[in-house]
């Protein structure tokens, strides 16, 4: 039997969030000031550029093709 476009989505979409969800989980365990030394500043590269890829991947689903800058 033929997997559905629908069916596809879901099971892809499942695994993927989990994948993504499960490495931010990892990577958290670098805050542990006991094992790792680091900056405030890397802290602050770490979160822009995922914080820019999650706007980007989330624009990729609503539609926009174009993310404007607004103050």
């Amino acid at each position: 039997m033929t997997e559905t476009r629908q069916e596809r989505f879901k099971r892809l979409a499942t695994y993927r969030t989990n994948a993504v969800l499960e490495k931010l989980r990892i990577l958290g365990n670098l805050s542990n000031k006991t094992n790792y030394d680091y900056s405030e500043e890397d802290i602050r590269k770490i979160f822009n550029v995922i914080e820019g890829q999650f706007k980007v991947t989330k624009h990729r689903f609503t539609g926009q093709k174009r993310f404007k800058f607004q103050l």
